[in-house]
Formats: structure tokens, C-alpha cells, sequence
């Protein structure tokens, strides 16, 4: 008996402090997940001579080198768009081809680029360009086993794809590929390949300070998330 009455009276005691607050007590929200702690040296780089974008004050360069011979830069290219869609108002976003790959074509599609920037139809036929390459086989690199195509395409062949999907003459695109204006932005390419420690591709440079790739990032998004960061660090 003397048990069951201290049974009784334990549990009365414990209903007494339960009520006495009224409520049971809220569990603890759930933590907030901490930003990546990016870490230059690891995954993102300084580059040591920065080079002067040249856009008014505020303004935020971000600049990806690629070739569309690349098939990392083919499988990173949703990534870019949404890179594009996805920047604030003060953020331009621009291109650097590269053409270290000879092997691979790299310099004919370097030309064809630059000389599609200068008549003003490179923006629009950048996804084709993508897509002539690796969907349509238009301007291929490779076979159907993988191997290296021979020939390779021609600056001709890819003046026939922007009479096609540009609207610009072949002819007119070929006297543009070989005109001063175009060797010189090829010979500007180089020098900022060299001058921003570019060596694989896709790379990207922000404001012309800092560079990053997929791998120091940790991977696509996460490339995107670093970009992020270093542009709101570049528009303080």
C-alpha cells in the first residue's frame, strides 16, 4: 500500500508541473545550414596582376574561357545559363575562347568566336554552335567511335553554320576571320589566357581577379554558388 501511495503521489506531482507552465516546453529549431567557407588558394585562386575590366564603376565582370571543342564546357553549359539568368542587374557576363588544344581544333573555333563577336552574332548562336558540335555532328570532332575526325572542320565549314544560323554571308564571314580587328581580339585572347593562369577549361575569371573551376569549387553548382560569392564580394 505504502508503494501504490508513493506511485500516486509521483505521478500527481509530475501533472502539477506539467500544468504549471501552462504549455510543453517547443522543441529547438533545427539549425541553420553554414555558408561554404571558401578558402582562396583552394577554391578559388588570386590572380597576381589583375587586369582592368574596363566597365563603368559597379559594374562586375564575369568571364568564362572555353572552347566549343570542350566537352567540359559542352556539359557545363546549362550551368552557364543559369549562371547568366541568375546574376544581378550589375553583373556582365562575356567569353574568352581558347585554343591551347590544337590537336582538337581549338584554334579554328577560337577564329570562328571571334570573328562571330565582331559581326555581332555570337551571343545568338553560342547554344547552336554548342549543338553543331555535339548534337547535330555538323561541326563535329570526333567519329562515332570517339576518335579524332580527319579532317577536322574548317573556318569555311563554320562559315556555312553562321550563314545558316546567323544570317551572315559566308563570304562576309570569311573576309571578317581574316581581318585586323579579329587578329587582334585572337592575339588579346591569348595574352589574357596567359595573364589570368588559365590551363583547362571550362574556367572562370571574376572581375578579372580571381579564377576558379569546377573542381576548386567542388562541382557545377557549387562553381556557381563560389561565383556568387566573389561577385557580392566585388560589389561592396
Amino acid at each position: 500500500m505504502k508503494r501504490l501511495a508513493l506511485s500516486i503521489a509521483v505521478l500527481l506531482l509530475a501533472s502539477l508541473d506539467a500544468g504549471a507552465g501552462g504549455q510543453t516546453a517547443a522543441a529547438p529549431a533545427p539549425a541553420k545550414t553554414a555558408a561554404p567557407n571558401w578558402v582562396e588558394g583552394r577554391n578559388y585562386y588570386l590572380i597576381p596582376q589583375p587586369r582592368p575590366t574596363g566597365l563603368a564603376a559597379g559594374k562586375v565582370e564575369v568571364t568564362e574561357a572555353f572552347s566549343y571543342a570542350c566537352p567540359a564546357c559542352n556539359q557545363f553549359q546549362p550551368y552557364m545559363r543559369k549562371l547568366r539568368q541568375s546574376m544581378p542587374p550589375n553583373v556582365v557576363v562575356d567569353y574568352v575562347p581558347a585554343s591551347f588544344n590544337l590537336a582538337e581544333d581549338w584554334p579554328m573555333f577560337q577564329l570562328a568566336y571571334e570573328t562571330a563577336k565582331a559581326l555581332g552574332v555570337a551571343d545568338q548562336t553560342h547554344d547552336a554552335m554548342f549543338d553543331a558540335v555535339w548534337t547535330s555532328g555538323e561541326l563535329a570532332t570526333t567519329d562515332s567511335s570517339g576518335g579524332l575526325k580527319s579532317p577536322m572542320p574548317t573556318i569555311e565549314d563554320a562559315a556555312r553554320f553562321y550563314e545558316k544560323r546567323g544570317g551572315v554571308p559566308a563570304a562576309k564571314f570569311l573576309a571578317m576571320s581574316k581581318s585586323f580587328g579579329v587578329d587582334s581580339q585572337v592575339r588579346i585572347d591569348e595574352e589574357k589566357m596567359k595573364l589570368f593562369g588559365i590551363d583547362r577549361t571550362p574556367t572562370l575569371i571574376v572581375n578579372g581577379k580571381y579564377r576558379l573551376t569546377v573542381a576548386s569549387a567542388g562541382g557545377d553548382e557549387q562553381a556557381l554558388e563560389l561565383v556568387g560569392w566573389l561577385v557580392a564580394k566585388e560589389s561592396k
